[in-house]
């Protein structure tokens, strides 16, 4: 993992500032800390800070082909490099390293933008040819690696994280009203908006190329699924089979690296199998690292002895106290660079943390399972309103909605809420989207919190209807848990669950994470299965279960999926009895004054919520997500808009320099 930057300017009349391109390399020092280097010609200049994982001795970057008309940044990892440098090497190409940097550069050159096809891996591409004076950017499949960019009047700046582009004077940091409402719809903006006006994320999947002014992005990977009833025809037991067979490649080829390799371990399924895998590879001792809360209703330590045991792994575990995701939301936002309405990435950092204390850079886990296999409750939820439309008065089709929710049927009157709460638009079956209406309508309840003026331009506006009319009419004709996960997929694993959760509080500490769930050879065979062998009844993953017996404990394949969850109240305002106080930050940023000079939220809704939290009232689910969602926006506009950058900007050093034709 690294970080990439650059800027171009077509003209050639505004040469790259070296200066400023090493403190665009210093600011994201964290996501490549072992080494930095920079190209600059008249118009272009691009730099890495390098996270040295693979050819450690001489894979630095920028690298050149060999008559260096052709240099690369990258960020991420190309796992069957040795395979792609084989055949190039055929072909008559000349390698100057052993990295997969230099393997993308000469295929690049053969193949253009084709040769992502060829690439199995995780990445953020930018390819400045001198000769043609064009930059070609590109990111993988699933939006692992982040890649922005803004447009300028006469070039582009671009970057892993959108504080290096603000360092560019150019650049002002505005938040995008449309943005803050998706992102009170679907948890995260979708690409290619980010929460800033006029910086944007190139989508996954897609590559870029700008030359003389013109820029074109275009499409070379989608998520898809075969039309309803063509499903792949095969066997239970054989796809079970395949399952784990794609599973163990896609793990080897993720253990490909010249550093030592470690896992997360929650006690579910999807990493417990991922370490599984790891420990059939390799002989050598594995490292695993899991998060235990104060909180019993957060926490998995039971499932982690078990599987750490049953494994006979290394175990390290931290301990995320209720107070301590508090103290660090700050940091937390600095990295995500958006709004949360989850504390959820809080305890990913404290983890991250962990394994950089432990000095190892690459961690394998089981993000992805969910999605690829009908692993959420919302999948099962659609089934459960599918299987109720028919019979909209039955009475006891809605009880089978207390099978997912038992902590919520356990109060008083709780079954009366999940009726009432999923009859909602029961019979609209045939809408496109009807799986995740229901959950973006409570979500978007929150916009009620904005200021008249953020409401006032926001008229007319509605994210779900715009992201919904953007989908290919494709999808209508697939099953119904196909288009959930496509869905799914689009709306929250690439912009919020990989990205704010994942990539960001990993790359905070300079750790990279793998995710072999993700290979695309495993998305793609996931995809093309029956959706029974996902969801059987209520059961979520079953092939994976099946997949899994022999291979794990039966205390973690048979166990209920427990969600992930992380303290909300309790971390910012404490305990009602008086465990700790609020840090001063929350103070600050929720008070009348703040929320006023902002002018995103209306003051008198935030000092009342502020107050039902700190009093210890009974605060409710969208009570949390709102005071998450307030403060997180106050943070942003605190650390990006107002205060940028909140810290002095040391520039990197030393930075090796590679100088083009002036």
């Amino acid at each position: 993992m690294c970080g990439i930057i650059g800027t171009l300017d077509w003209s050639g009349e505004r040469p790259p500032d070296v200066d400023l391109l090493k403190r665009m390399l210093g600011i994201i020092r964290h996501r490549g800390p072992d080494e930095f280097g920079l190209y600059v010609d008249r118009r272009a200049g691009i730099g890495c800070a390098r996270l040295s994982i693979v050819d450690l001795s001489t894979g630095q970057q920028p690298i050149p082909n060999e008559d260096k008309s052709l240099w690369i940044v990258f960020n991420g990892e190309i796992y069957n490099h040795p395979e792609l440098r084989a055949d190039l090497e055929r072909a008559g190409h000349r390698f100057t390293t052993r990295s997969d940097t230099e393997v993308i550069l000469h295929l690049y050159e053969d193949l253009g933008p084709a040769c992502l096809q060829r690439l199995n891996g995780q990445f953020a591409i930018a390819i400045w040819d001198t000769r043609k004076g064009e930059l070609f950017l590109a990111r993988d499949r699933m939006g692992i690696r982040p890649l922005f960019y803004t447009l300028l009047p006469q070039g582009l700046v671009f970057g892993s994280e959108i504080k290096a582009l603000l360092l560019d004077p150019r650049v002002e940091a505005r938040l995008d009203s449309r943005a803050l409402a998706q992102t009170f719809t679907f948890w995260a903006p979708l690409s290619p908006r980010t929460i800033f006006q006029d910086i944007l994320a190139l989508p996954p999947g897609h590559y870029m190329q700008v030359c003389d002014g013109f820029r074109t992005t275009s499409r070379y990977w989608g998520l898809t699924f075969p039309e309803a009833g063509s499903e792949m025809q095969i066997s239970e037991k054989d796809a079970a089979e395949q399952l784990r067979d794609l599973l163990s490649d896609a793990t080897r080829l993720r253990l490909r690296a010249d550093v030592q390799v470690g896992s997360y371990l929650s006690g579910g399924i999807d990493s417990t199998y991922i370490a599984a895998l790891i420990r059939q590879h390799t002989p050598e001792a594995l490292c695993t690292f899991s998060i235990a809360f104060e909180e019993a209703a957060f926490d998995e330590r039971s499932y982690q002895e078990i599987a750490t045991a049953f494994l006979d792994t290394d175990h390290r575990r931290t301990e995320c106290a209720n107070d301590a995701v508090g103290q660090i939301f700050p940091e937390v936002i600095w990295h995500t660079e958006a709004p949360l309405l989850r504390t959820s990435p809080a305890p990913m950092y404290l983890l991250s943390r962990l394994v950089h204390e432990n000095h190892i850079k690459v961690v394998l886990t089981g993000e992805g399972a969910d999605e690829c296999l009908g692993g959420y409750n919302i999948f099962k939820e659609d089934k459960v309103r599918r299987f109720w439309a028919r019979q909209p008065e039955s009475a006891w089709r809605p009880l089978l909605l207390q099978r997912l929710y038992p902590y919520i049927s356990d109060l008083s009157r709780g079954g009366d809420y999940l009726t009432a709460f999923f009859r909602q638009g029961l019979t609209k079956v045939d809408e496109l989207g009807y799986s995740h209406q229901i959950r973006w309508r409570n979500t978007a309840r929150l916009q009620r919190l904005f200021s008249a003026g953020l409401k006032k331009s926001l008229e007319g506006y509605n994210p779900a209807e715009e992201f919904l009319s953007s989908l290919n009419s494709a999808l209508s004709g697939w099953g119904t848990l196909a288009q959930a996960q496509y869905i799914e997929v689009a709306t929250f694993m690439s912009p919020y669950l990989l990205s704010s959760q994942g990539d960001r509080m990993m790359a905070a500490n300079s750790v990279e994470g793998r995710f072999p769930f993700l290979d695309h050879r495993v998305v793609e065979f996931c995809n093309r299965l029956p959706a029974r062998f996902k969801i059987r009844g209520l059961e979520e993953k079953h092939v994976l279960k099946k997949s899994a017996q022999g291979l794990l404990p039966p205390q973690i394949w048979q166990r209920r999926k427990q969600p992930y969850r992380a303290p909300i109240h309790s971390a910012f305002f404490g305990h009602p009895n008086g465990g700790y106080g609020n840090p001063p930050y929350v103070r600050e940023l929720l008070s009348p004054e703040a929320v006023r000079a902002s002018d995103i939220f209306n003051p008198g809704a935030v000092s009342r919520l502020a107050h039902k939290c700190q009093t210890g009232a009974r605060v409710s689910e969208g009570n949390d997500m709102a005071l998450v969602g307030i403060l997180s926006t106050q943070l942003v506009q605190h650390l990006f808009i107002d205060n940028f950058p909140p810290r002095p900007v040391e520039a990197a050093h030393p930075v090796r320099v590679c100088r083009g034709k002036e």
